[in-house]
């Protein structure tokens, strides 16, 4: 599969599954954590789906399209696995994580420590979404919508 199909798969399941989410996350009091705010698509996306939802945005830098960016008081920049540590306990409704790079070496590093903080940021019963696995005793996996293959984009709810 070319790296194009790749991204149009990834990009396809990523919005099938977080509009299936959406309806239930606004149900769920508390925040959305975006992790990895990149051009800010599915900061859009998510500030569509879930209108006058408090969305938090994390970033190593700001690259977002400019109509795609947070207010200052939810865009949080530096090193996400330090910066979004210090939002631990914030009760979480969604937290969405795009931040897998398609380098096994460099997710691998990522899969230490992201679920475990993915789990720290959401309430019980709040959901995540990721592009990378969050294998982690307080996040139950559930499947995926019929259009998303099992492996391609993951949801989880905390337990």
């Amino acid at each position: 599969m070319s790296r194009l199909e790749s991204f149009i798969r990834r990009m396809t399941a990523q919005r099938d599954i977080l509009d299936l989410v959406c309806a239930e996350v606004a149900k769920i009091e508390g925040p959305v954590i975006e992790l990895g705010l990149g051009n800010g698509r599915t900061f859009d996306h998510l500030r569509e789906r879930l209108p006058g939802r408090r969305i938090v945005a994390f970033d190593r830098a700001l690259a977002a399209h400019s109509s795609s960016i947070p207010e200052a008081e939810n865009l949080v920049l530096g090193e996400i696995r330090e910066t979004a540590s210090r939002f631990i306990g914030i009760d979480a409704a969604l937290v969405h994580a795009d931040i897998g790079t398609g380098y096994e070496d460099r997710d691998a590093v990522t899969s230490t420590w992201l679920p475990d903080l993915t789990a720290r940021l959401l309430r019980v019963g709040g959901l995540a979404v990721s592009g990378t696995p969050l294998d982690h005793p307080q996040l139950q996996r559930l499947p995926p919508p019929p259009s998303v293959s099992a492996d391609r984009y993951f949801i989880c709810r905390r337990v």
